[in-house]
């Protein structure tokens, strides 16, 4: 991920309108565009795998990747996490916007899933996803983040208590226990070999 050489964004909306003719892939963070690049194919096969097991207890509609969702941060910011399960109510209202961003005035999702990019402690990529976004999310009031990490082996449960997140890791042929979704019967190896 590479920070962009662009102006600062002061709010949601200038980024909203903002066009650079590219199909780069930002995310916005402290009113920077910070380049996506491309996506790694393990992550993305690990992402629709697992749309493809949230099918069986919700409907697409309620399924949501590349939809972007507003975070706190010194200024504007928007994360676009892997793979996102909607309410009913968020649905509905996104259904109606222009851009499929989730703002501030609206429900959060049920669940946030994020595929964490390889880095070690200290690194951008690893504070990106183990420090910075478990904040925004508890910031959000996001019931359940799933991280799945695949150069660890583990995928991470962390459920919203008191403001902040208790995280419980799953391995192996452990089965990954989410209170959001009780009947998914899916184990760690399952989730992370998705894509192998």
């Amino acid at each position: 991920m590479t920070q962009a050489k662009l102006r600062q964004f002061r709010t949601i909306e200038e980024y909203l309108d903002y066009d650079d003719g590219t199909d780069t892939r930002y995310e916005l963070v402290d009113g920077t565009l910070v380049e996506m690049g491309a996506e790694k194919r393990l992550n993305e096969k690990i992402a629709l795998w697992l749309l493809s097991q949230f099918l069986q207890f919700v409907p697409i509609d309620l399924i949501a990747r590349g939809t972007q969702i507003s975070v706190r941060g010194k200024t504007a910011s928007a994360r676009n996490p892997d793979l996102m399960i909607l309410t009913e109510e968020l649905d509905q209202i996104l259904s109606q916007q222009s851009q499929s961003l989730i703002t501030f005035e609206m429900p959060v999702p049920a669940l946030v899933i994020e595929v964490v990019s390889p880095g070690d402690p200290g690194s951008d990529n690893y504070d990106r996803d183990y420090v910075e976004k478990p904040k925004e999310y508890a910031t959000r009031g996001i019931p359940e983040f799933w991280q799945i990490d695949p150069s660890r082996s583990v995928v991470a449960v962390l459920t919203l208590k008191d403001g902040g997140y208790q995280s419980r890791e799953f391995r192996g042929v452990s089965h990954v226990v989410s209170l959001t979704f009780p009947d998914l019967q899916l184990t760690a190896d399952q989730i992370l070999r998705a894509g192998r």
